[in-house]
């Protein structure tokens, strides 16, 4: 079993409860938009760290992280990316991969909102963690927890908290 900790957007903030939150999970995976290299470094040192860059980062972010990161976890194929849509509105670089061979487990952020969706057209696991930072129109900053054992992905759990008015 690997207990995963999922969060994207954070745009230069690094949330202080992070390391609380993710504590019992195996690895941190970012879905871009890290917004500095300060954050993916506090991330790393909390965890090991899976990203891929988002629209803002800048170079420093995007040398060290791809625009696509595809791997197996667990017997899981995740696919992640930044801009990815969501079932029924993918663009058509992402439906371009799926008609080849689509994960099973699609993260995306981009959005700022949380949803986690099942795909049957491609039959897969859609997952945005929506916002973890401070930058954009969410009001709430949100994380996920999940575990993958096998071919299951499970106990996901939303961590919610009150995005502090600027």
């Amino acid at each position: 079993m690997r207990k995963i900790g999922l969060l994207s957007d954070t745009h230069g903030y690094f949330h202080p409860e992070i390391p609380r939150i993710f504590k019992d999970c195996d690895e941190i995976w970012h879905a871009g938009d890290f917004g500095s290299e300060e954050v993916a470094a506090q991330l790393r040192e909390a965890k090991p760290l899976r990203g891929v860059y988002g629209n803002i980062d800048a170079q420093d972010i995007r040398l060290q992280y791809p625009e696509f990161l595809r791997f197996q976890c667990k017997g899981v194929d995740v696919l992640m990316t930044h801009i990815g849509g969501y079932p029924g509105k993918y663009p058509s670089h992402i439906l371009d991969i799926f008609r080849v061979k689509p994960p099973d487990l699609f993260i995306c952020g981009h959005s700022h909102i949380l949803k986690v969706m099942s795909d049957k057209r491609f039959k897969l696991l859609h997952i945005n963690p929506g916002a973890a930072g401070l930058s954009g129109f969410h009001k709430v900053i949100t994380m996920l927890r999940f575990s993958i054992t096998g071919p299951e992905i499970k106990d996901l759990e939303v961590v919610e908290f009150e995005k502090p008015r600027s």
